[in-house]
């Protein structure tokens, strides 16, 4: 007797990766569709945010041909800013996804598995982490989606009637929803996508469960359907990436989901990999203060003629005096010596007595100590092909 009778009833649990097409769909379709879906029923803050949210969604079809988990950091300022609304249409996409609203950090543990994680999916963050008595109470999962960034980050929990030590894995993607910015330490981990309140005109679908869900999920199989041919094609994959470091390593996923798919999404990836990364990058106050410092001294440095070496109090004169700077209002009188010094200590640079026309000494900087610094981390554009031009002359002004 035939086993594919039209007559008999599948067995097969829908979703279930094995009630898939046997004809792997073009992933650049795919992909086009998904963003479509996601564009319905929210409004992204930008184009790139969607970009990024589809292709984020596709990669989770292949987290364990990834060396990182990226995060997915839904965050707004205020309530009905989409955000849950958003995490809705990514729970019914993603891979295998876990819930885990009220879950216990020990549950998680048990639900992550090494060779077939879950997509860990939590709202209202802002409930776990939005205090410090509720994110001492929620450390353990900070430090789960902190190590579950990185393959091969096993957290050790005790149990069992002997207290045997037991490593957990901890490896799973995971997207978080919630007002206000997460702890620094996911955020860093994550792809953020800043959502917004919908303007006078914007409007969206509404959702229902029972309507839509299995639209949603009609994507989400064509995802696995594409995806779970190039598991093997994905590991050996390194991209050129548009930025470094953590970064790179959080975008790398989905930078591969895109050249995997063609078309224009490669393209499309880079840009929103590098517009996001840079925004964010802006977004840490106390980063960017320090990296700020170092671009106001150069400045000060330049307009006093490049002296080798300059007073400490000349400098923070010159600092404070800037109005569009920060450093006038930075403390109840501006900038001062040991503010200045806390701001440059992570670069290894202090003040020291110098010597100065007509034999006086004083606290100063030399010049030559801020020159890694600005290279490293602030290093001056690049001059343009007019620029360049004019300073071979000398004609520059």
């Amino acid at each position: 007797m035939d086993d594919a009778q039209p007559n008999t009833p599948s067995l097969t649990p829908p979703g279930d990766p094995t009630d898939v097409p046997t004809s792997p769909p073009a992933g650049e379709e795919v992909l086009r569709d998904l963003r479509a879906q996601i564009k319905r029923f929210v409004v992204p803050p930008s184009e790139e945010a969607l970009t990024a949210v589809t292709l984020w969604v596709a990669a989770t079809h292949l987290q364990t041909a990834w060396q990182h988990a990226p995060r997915l950091a839904v965050v707004g300022p205020a309530k009905r800013c989409g955000k849950s609304r958003l995490l809705d249409v990514v729970t019914e996409t993603v891979r295998a996804p876990l819930i885990t609203v009220n879950a216990s950090p020990a549950a998680i543990f048990r639900s992550i598995t090494e060779k077939n994680p879950p997509t860990l999916l939590v709202d209202e963050a802002d409930t776990l982490f939005g205090s410090q008595k509720a994110a001492e109470r929620n450390e353990d999962l900070r430090g789960l989606l902190n190590a579950g960034h990185q393959r091969n980050r096993p957290t050790l929990r005790v149990t069992g009637p002997e207290h045997t030590p037991v490593a957990f894995p901890t490896f799973a993607m995971a997207a978080l929803a919630g007002i206000g910015d997460l702890p620094d330490t996911i955020m860093d981990r994550s792809v953020v996508i800043r959502m917004r309140r919908r303007a006078a005109g914007e409007s969206v679908s509404a959702f229902r469960t029972g309507r839509d869900t299995p639209a949603l999920r009609a994507i989400r199989d064509r995802l696995t359907a594409w995806l779970r041919r190039l598991h093997a094609k994905a590991m050996d994959m390194e991209p050129d990436m548009p930025v470094e470091d953590r970064a790179a390593d959080t975008w790398e996923p989905l930078v591969i989901v895109a050249d995997l798919a063609g078309g224009d999404w490669p393209s499309l990836a880079r840009t929103a990999c590098r517009t996001m990364s840079a925004h964010e990058a802006g977004q840490d106050e106390n980063a960017g203060l320090r990296t700020r410092i170092l671009v106001d001294i150069r400045q000060v440095f330049a307009a006093e003629d490049e002296p080798a070496i300059l007073r400490t109090s000349r400098l923070i004169e010159q600092l404070n005096a800037d109005t569009e700077a920060p450093w006038a209002g930075y403390g109840p009188h501006g900038l001062n010596p040991c503010s200045l010094r806390v701001l440059l200590k992570d670069y290894g640079i202090s003040s020291a007595n110098h010597r100065f026309p007509g034999g006086t000494q004083a606290k100063g900087f030399a010049r030559t100590q801020f020159l890694d610094a600005w290279a490293r981390y602030c290093p001056a554009p690049a001059p343009g092909p007019t620029e360049a031009s004019r300073a071979s002359d000398g004609t520059a002004a």
